[in-house]
């Protein structure tokens, strides 16, 4: 028995996405038919999909890389590395019980942002 998925926006990427919500509607409002607004929103609908039909689509991050702000504020003991258009990241984290599985996106975040939260460096 497959068990239903859900994804739910919270924090940082649940302000992310609305904003660039609102960008993306004025773009087309404007009559603009692609920028790179429109394709991360488009990419990050389509990854949100992709989830829904199999949460452990993204990469998983190894646990002791899981930044210590989402496992104080989210409790989050796994996460997952989904990539964008244009190099963005969406990470997210899994929780369930008996009767449907919750994917909770924490951030939607570019490389450079990406790069420093997880202490990568350019060389």
């Amino acid at each position: 028995m497959n068990k239903p998925v859900r994804v739910v926006l919270l924090g940082d990427a649940d302000k992310a996405f609305k904003k660039l919500n609102e960008i993306v509607g004025r773009q087309i409002e404007s009559g603009k038919e692609s920028s790179e607004e429109i394709q991360l929103l488009r990419s990050i609908k389509q990854k949100v999909e992709f989830i829904k039909n199999n949460p452990f689509y993204g990469d998983p991050l190894a646990k002791n890389l899981i930044p210590e702000e989402y496992r104080l504020k989210y409790k989050a003991t796994n996460l997952f590395r989904a990539e964008l258009s244009q190099f963005w990241r969406m990470l997210y984290t899994l929780k369930g019980d008996e009767i449907e599985i919750i994917a909770f996106v924490l951030d939607i975040i570019d490389h450079p942002t990406y790069n420093k939260k997880f202490g990568y460096k350019r060389r």
